[in-house]
């Protein structure tokens, strides 16, 4: 999410590319409602963060997306479980993947580093050549063209290794961090015509989860037309709450009471969302005794997993009249809808 010195900066960035037509905000519909969808339909891309990132990320992510109901997977293209998950897209064109653009190295016994190499991209790297741990490092040190320099990087070693993303996103939302970082972000994404995470619409979810101001709100909103005047598909709100759902030790160790715990927090989630085209992330991992030693978020993960796999949630979805869409045909209806 966006801070509000980030918001505030890159403001007027903005103010330099956007027409001032495009400054008044319509609020009579919505951007799944300019997408051809049904007036008023709640539209919903259940996606799933890290793949790539270790063995048990790539398990969860596949049984989300072919057992499960989950939607689109992005990629973490550093990380080394990274040619495992590409071999199963090979095998799964049709599955909707984008690239889960990755600046930060989190966990304390499991790391990774920049793609483009140390001597490249030094900023972006602690004293041990990794990735920071921590956003804040990462805005402290690295310099807006080794951010670009990185990100394009991992974009070419997915176009290499026979990835073409569905759209971009950013993992633990670096690239929203500084507003020279998000314009990066933002040139690559319009310049390359592959789709943004970014919520641009109504933001109400956002809004509820941030305590974000109506200015700020109303910047994120000219950012969504920014992309959408570049010709790609915008989200009306993003929902990223679920890794704060909290989770307790007797239920961590009960699948049965996990499964049911993650799948009445979803259908709550999905009840509350509003007119329009909602990301909600998630990050479903088959966990073994292995996941553990690289993090304490197993439960969490493993929960979302038995969530997307439960038929209660699915029946919630179909009951609630939510109609579930990929980045590919967000994009594939921009690509038909004129400015």
């Amino acid at each position: 999410m966006l801070s509000s010195y980030s918001m505030k900066n890159f403001y007027w960035i903005l103010f330099l590319f956007l027409p001032p037509g495009l400054l008044a905000q319509n609020t009579d519909s919505t951007y799944a409602d300019k997408l051809g969808f049904p007036k008023g339909s709640r539209v919903l891309i259940l996606h799933v963060d890290d793949a790539g990132m270790s063995y048990d990320s790539n398990i969860g992510a596949e049984m989300a997306l072919t057992e499960g109901i989950s939607t689109s997977v992005s990629v973490m293209m550093p990380c080394p479980w990274v040619p495992g998950f590409i071999k199963f897209l090979r095998m799964r064109p049709d599955l909707d993947a984008g690239i889960h653009l990755t600046l930060t190295s989190e966990w304390d016994a499991y790391r990774w580093g920049p793609l483009s190499g140390k001597s490249q991209v030094p900023g972006l790297c602690d004293p041990d050549g990794y990735l920071w741990p921590d956003v804040e490092n990462v805005v402290k040190h690295a310099s807006p063209n080794e951010v670009d320099m990185e990100i394009r990087a991992q974009l070419d070693k997915a176009r290499k290794m026979g990835l073409e993303p569905s759209h971009l996103d950013s993992h633990m939302g670096t690239l929203f961090a500084s507003p020279a970082f998000l314009e990066k972000y933002v040139q690559l994404g319009i310049e390359m015509q592959i789709p943004l995470m970014l919520p641009g619409g109504h933001d109400q979810l956002i809004q509820a989860e941030t305590h974000s101001s109506n200015s700020q709100v109303q910047q994120l909103q000219m950012l969504g037309r920014m992309l959408w005047t570049g010709g790609l598909p915008v989200l009306d709100d993003l929902h990223n709450m679920s890794y704060d759902w909290p989770i307790s030790s007797t239920m961590a160790k009960n699948d049965l009471e996990l499964k049911k715990f993650k799948t009445r927090k979803y259908i709550e989630a999905i009840e509350s969302l509003k007119p329009g085209l909602t990301m909600m992330i998630m990050h479903c991992t088959s966990t073994t005794e292995v996941f553990e030693k690289i993090s304490s978020s197993g439960p969490v993960r493993r929960g979302d997993l038995l969530a997307m796999l439960n038929p209660e949630l699915k029946k919630a979805i179909k009951d609630q009249g939510i109609i579930l869409t990929t980045w590919k045909e967000v994009m594939k209806r921009r690509k038909g809808v004129r400015n």
